[in-house]
């Protein structure tokens, strides 16, 4: 097995709780490490961004779990993790799709981030057409999850 080390690039910087953040419709501040800043020019000229960031509150024996139910929730069926969208995997790594409010400098105002305050920042990449899809599939059991997301 191949170890690999990276550096962090910034960290989070909001005050929301957990279900605030799962909600994914509240500002959160990325902050870039003065070092990147100067990577950063350009990007205000996007609208929306992908942030890759570490799920550092994640323990080591929730790493080693496998499968999941999506969301949790018990009527769903069990699958592999790489089947969900959990955040209990091998390697904790977030990916969200957010958009970005405004950048001042450093530091970049996104709206959708689902990370928690000093969630370290791995990297981020300007959303553009090659990051959609055209005739997407998902299963049952995820419309069903969208359509009690989008109901409440």
């Amino acid at each position: 097995m191949q170890r690999i080390f990276v550096k962090t690039i910034g960290f989070v910087r909001n005050e929301l709780t957990e279900s605030e953040v799962r909600d994914r419709n509240c500002d959160s501040d990325v902050v870039i490490y003065k070092e990147y800043e100067a990577g950063l020019e350009g990007i205000e000229d996007f609208s929306h961004l992908n942030i890759i960031f570490w799920m550092d509150r994640i323990r080591r024996s929730e790493r080693k779990l496998l499968k999941a139910r999506p969301r949790g929730h018990q009527n769903m069926p069990m699958l592999g993790i790489f089947a969900t969208r959990s955040p209990h995997r091998p390697n904790p790594i977030g990916l969200t799709l957010v958009k970005l409010v405004e950048r001042r400098g450093n530091i970049l105002r996104v709206n959708g981030l689902d990370a928690l305050n000093d969630t370290p920042i791995l990297d981020l990449k300007p959303y553009d057409k090659w990051d959609s899809a055209e005739h997407m599939k998902v299963p049952r059991w995820w419309m069903m999850l969208e359509r009690e997301r989008t109901s409440r």
